[in-house]
Parts: structure tokens; sequence; C-alpha cells
């Protein structure tokens, strides 16, 4: 019971971090096209609400989640498709973390832009382009993270002594 409740949890988890993160891009990059920096100030307020409450939250209780169901099930951490899956979320944090900095960043500045009845600034579009780039790499890190956990291939990465 308690492994079931776990894998619930952690495929709610992986659920939400998937699907917050399609999401979150989706609208940044909708209202970007748009080029009002009201409606981007919104909306960018908006994301980094959402990646506070949920991604974040996510973000902390899959490893906790992923850890303890290994424990319980009886997986082996050097199994190939557990050690490619962590390899892969600290590549998607590589990403996501200067991605909130500048999510937080590009708020500030259309709401400034809108304030102040002026069109986006340079800054905006330049760190717009960073964001859009550190997106493809996280997204596809965490797909590729749900194909692993979905599949549990067989794959001979690292050979640790066992205990």
């Amino acid at each position: 019971m308690l492994a079931q409740c776990l894998l619930l949890a952690h495929v709610i988890g992986a659920t939400v971090l998937f699907g917050t993160g399609a999401s979150i891009a989706f609208f940044m990059v909708a209202a970007h096209r748009t080029r009002d920096p009201k409606l981007i100030a919104h909306v960018a307020g908006t994301v980094v609400v959402a990646d506070t409450l949920f991604t974040a939250t996510a973000v902390i209780l899959q490893p906790v989640t992923g850890y303890l169901l290994a424990r319980i099930v009886g997986w082996d951490f050097s199994e190939g498709w557990i050690a490619l899956s962590l390899l892969l979320y600290v590549v998607t944090g590589r990403f996501w973390l200067p991605v909130v900095w500048i999510q937080i960043r590009l708020r500030d500045l259309a709401r400034w832009a809108s304030t102040s009845g002026v069109p986006l600034p340079d800054e905006y579009f330049r760190l717009y382009r960073i964001w859009f780039a550190c997106g493809f790499p996280a997204f596809f890190a965490v797909a590729g993270i749900l194909w692993l956990m979905l599949n549990k291939p067989s794959l001979a990465l690292i050979q640790l002594p066992r205990r």
C-alpha cells in the first residue's frame, strides 16, 4: 500500500513537472508574440507564481518520492535507467534554475515598460531568447525521464559495486 501511494505521488509529481513546464512555455510564448508589455507582465507574473507553487514543489518532492519508492520496491540506484533519470534530472535543474530568474526579470521588465508607456527594452528580448533556448533541453530531459520511468529499460551505463 505504501509503495502504491508513493508511486501515485511520484507519477503526479512527474505529471506536474511536465505539464506545468509545457503550459508555462505555451502561455509565455503566446504573450510574448503580442509584444504587449501589459499582457506580458500579467502572464509572466502568473508564470512566476505557478512555477513557485507547482514546479518548485514537484522539483523538491520528486527525488524524495523516487528515493523512497526505489527503496521500498528494491530497485538498485545503480540501475542504468535510474542513473540516467537522475542525470537528466540534474540537466533539467541546470536549465530550470536560470529560467526562474529570467522569468522574474522578464516580468519586471514588462511591468516597467507597461507602467512607463514605452516599448519592451532590448534586455527583455535578449533574456527571452535565452529563456526560450533553455526550455528545449529541460523539456526533452523531462520527457526522457518520463520515458525511462515508464519503460525501465535495461541500460548498462555504470557499474557500481553492489552491497
